[in-house]
């Protein structure tokens, strides 16, 4: 089986070292990977500067890059250029640093590039822990539950033709595991305005957490009850509820 990883953190973050060298002992693993923290880039490509390539060295039985683009970016041109003579069979992405849960999927580049695998006709899920800065143990042994996943997942890889799995790993003793939908996430203070020594105004894109109610199968009350959260996510945005009603109304 061949694996392509990839993150959004960089690639000498601990969460994807760890989830390389644990699926390396199940899988043969090529990793690449953002040279640079590229969080929250979404599913932004680049076509309008070169895209530098740099081999990295994980362990001996690892092939690694680090590219200067986008974490979209690592699965495009590891398919369809780096690893054009591999037969990729599965796209990971992760383990983030910090939880990918309800709206912020949208931002994610961890979970855009689990979708840039799905674009690319290959199986793919994305893999987030919910706490920042943990150490590396923290990251095997949610490596772990990432590798149970990939095996109880490898013949059954049809389940992804028409999804990616976005699973959020919680930062509490494991419970179990839910299959959920995406639940609310919202902020406030989300832009703070500042004024650097000089006078200029410069703004913040930021903010504290606000506490949201949940529906009972959402992913955010999954992982803050204990449980491993498993999203299946697609990229119809279609909103096919309102098609016939806006069909029957007279908008120009």
């Amino acid at each position: 089986m061949n694996i392509l990883i990839t993150n959004d953190d960089g690639i000498r973050a601990d969460g994807i070292i760890e989830l390389a060298k644990t699926v390396a002992t199940i899988a043969n693993v090529y990793v690449i990977a953002p040279e640079t923290q590229k969080s929250a880039t979404g599913h932004a490509i680049t076509i309008h500067n070169p895209i530098m390539v740099n081999e990295e060295f994980i362990q001996e039985n690892i092939k690694a890059y680090s590219i200067s683009g986008t974490p979209a970016d690592c699965v495009k041109v590891g398919i369809e250029a780096l690893l054009k003579d591999v037969k990729i069979d599965l796209v990971l992405s992760g383990i983030n640093n910090g939880p990918n849960l309800g709206e912020d999927v949208i931002y994610s580049g961890t979970v855009s590039a689990a979708i840039e695998g799905f674009i690319q006709k290959k199986p793919s899920i994305a893999f987030s822990y919910d706490e920042f800065n943990v150490s590396k143990e923290v990251y095997l042994k949610a490596a772990d539950y990432a590798v149970e996943l990939v095996n109880n997942m490898k013949d059954k890889l049809h389940l992804l033709d028409d999804c990616v799995l976005n699973v959020n790993i919680p930062n509490k003793e494991v419970k179990g595991y839910k299959i959920t939908k995406l639940g609310t996430r919202e902020y406030e203070n989300d832009v703070i305005e500042r004024v650097n020594p000089h006078g200029k105004k410069y703004l913040w894109i930021g903010g504290r957490m606000k506490e949201t109610k949940q529906e009972e199968d959402s992913d955010v009350k999954a992982v803050n009850d204990g449980y491993i959260s498993i999203t299946p996510v697609n990229i119809d945005m279609t909103c096919r509820k309102k098609i016939d009603i806006l069909k029957n109304e007279k908008l120009l």
